[in-house]
């Protein structure tokens, strides 16, 4: 692990739509006080909102970290299970495999994947049915 890394961990629970976005709010503040350039708090923001309820709408749990060095700024979004079929086809703008209920609030027009990766200097993602590893990675 690189040295002079801050790193905060938020545990993000699936289907907790109330709590939702709490992470992100967080890891937003966090960087605002560190001092992080204003349009880079704004790219974090997106990333980890994003990731965040792609946590709460397609995975059985997982966590949502957020890693500051004098290089980069980092999210990592990583659950459990159950992975993603086909990358590919969900890295397409528009293409969502949440249920009709969470359209229903708004949520699942099928943009994560592709917010994540537009903000994001470096993108990496990683899925199995055990579940899904997602690196953002903007450099300072």
């Amino acid at each position: 692990m690189e040295e002079n890394v801050f790193t905060e961990v938020h545990q993000v629970k699936a289907g907790d739509f109330a709590s939702a976005g709490e992470a992100s709010s967080h890891f937003k503040r966090v960087l605002k006080q560190l001092g992080i350039d204003g349009d880079l708090v704004r790219r974090a923001s997106i990333m980890s909102y994003e990731a965040e309820l792609n946590l709460v709408i397609h995975s059985e749990g997982g966590e949502l970290k957020l890693e500051v060095s004098p290089e980069h700024v980092r999210i990592i979004s990583e659950d459990v299970g159950p992975g993603i079929e086909d990358i590919d086809l969900a890295m397409t703008a528009g293409y969502s495999t949440a249920p009709d209920s969470v359209r229903m609030m708004g949520f699942g027009a099928g943009m994560g994947l592709c917010n994540m990766e537009r903000c994001a200097d470096d993108f990496q993602i990683s899925s199995s049915k055990a579940g899904t590893k997602i690196s953002m990675t903007m450099n300072l």
